[in-house]
């Protein structure tokens, strides 16, 4: 199970501390959401906040594009040390273009599909991704509740990993429930937010090794 701290949650005042904890308590991959305030309705963590991050540990980081046009500033993240970068089909034009330069370059290329993108329309571009992350709210916010339509989604990629030999990384309202039933079912990882670690009632190794006993 591939446990990927939300940072957009974490507490930035203590960035240094925030992350040498998480290290501690077994955090795999740094999960960094970067939004544009036009592809979705919200601003978080922009190129410096990756760079801080990436400064700061040696463990893997990945970036979610949630910008218009992702392509153009596929170069900015790649520099910033991103080792995986998602992009949105519906924000490039030539997403498997971009999928590809990211490989191209000895990086990781991640697909991130919204709860009404169907599998449908991006089933072309999945022979190009190393990881695919199934978004179970709508991107932008913390704090939503999952969306339980998205679960048929879910096991349908699932069924497709061994066929285009992905990792399938689940994003939105992980809470342990949903972790001990995914991850039974072939979810590979999972995103951490505020349902079950930076707002849980324990410290942050204690809610992670909780979710691994799951």
């Amino acid at each position: 199970m591939m446990l990927c701290p939300s940072m957009m949650c974490a507490d930035y005042a203590h960035l240094e501390d925030e992350i040498h904890a998480l290290e501690k308590a077994g955090a795999d991959i740094f999960h960094c959401d970067v939004m544009d305030g036009s592809f979705v309705p919200n601003i978080t963590m922009g190129l410096l906040d990756v760079k801080a991050v990436r400064a700061l540990t040696k463990r893997m980081v990945d970036v979610h594009l949630m910008i218009s046009h992702p392509a153009e500033k596929i170069d900015w993240f790649l520099d910033a040390g991103a080792d995986l970068i998602y992009i949105h089909p519906e924000a490039e034009p030539q997403a498997m273009k971009t999928l590809m330069y990211i490989r191209s370059k000895g990086r990781l290329a991640g697909l991130a599909i919204n709860p009404d993108t169907s599998l449908s329309y991006v089933k072309e571009l999945l022979p190009h991704c190393d990881y695919v992350l199934i978004m179970s709210v709508f991107p932008g916010f913390a704090g939503q509740s999952f969306i339980k339509s998205v679960d048929a989604k879910i096991r349908e990629l699932i069924a497709c990993k061994t066929v285009y030999g992905y990792q399938l990384v689940l994003d939105g309202a992980c809470s342990p429930a949903v972790i001990q039933e995914y991850h039974a079912l072939g979810v590979d990882g999972f995103v951490l937010g505020t349902s079950a670690l930076f707002k849980g009632k324990g410290s942050y190794a204690e809610n992670m090794n909780k979710l691994r006993s799951l």
